[in-house]
């Protein structure tokens, strides 16, 4: 029988993202995902629209056009197109603006 450490062990090495930040909109890749892949994040599943390497960001909930991209709680971008959910995030999508934290 598996130790309760080995199965928290598994469920973080299967786990394919993670948010930093309660005001986070973004999520970060635990694992290199791929496209149509299904992973879940604060019990809702989100749908990688593209591969995305490990570290990189991908939407947690839809996202504005012009609207600020959060993470760390922190604004690090505007968004340049409406990002759906699960949509990696690049420069192709975000225009990089580096700001305050919310809490400011």
């Amino acid at each position: 029988m598996a130790s309760s450490e080995a199965k928290k062990g598994a469920e973080r090495h299967e786990r394919g993202v993670l948010r930093l930040s309660p005001p986070d909109n973004v999520a970060v890749a635990l694992r290199p995902l791929k496209a149509g892949e299904t992973v879940m994040l604060d019990g809702v599943a989100l749908t990688v629209n593209r591969n995305v390497p490990v570290s990189q960001k991908l939407a947690a909930c839809a996202i504005a056009k012009g609207e600020l991209v959060v993470k760390y709680g922190c604004t690090i971008g505007i968004a340049t197109v409406a990002i759906e959910p699960g949509e990696h995030l690049h420069a192709g999508n975000v225009e990089a603006h580096y700001g305050s934290t919310l809490d400011s």
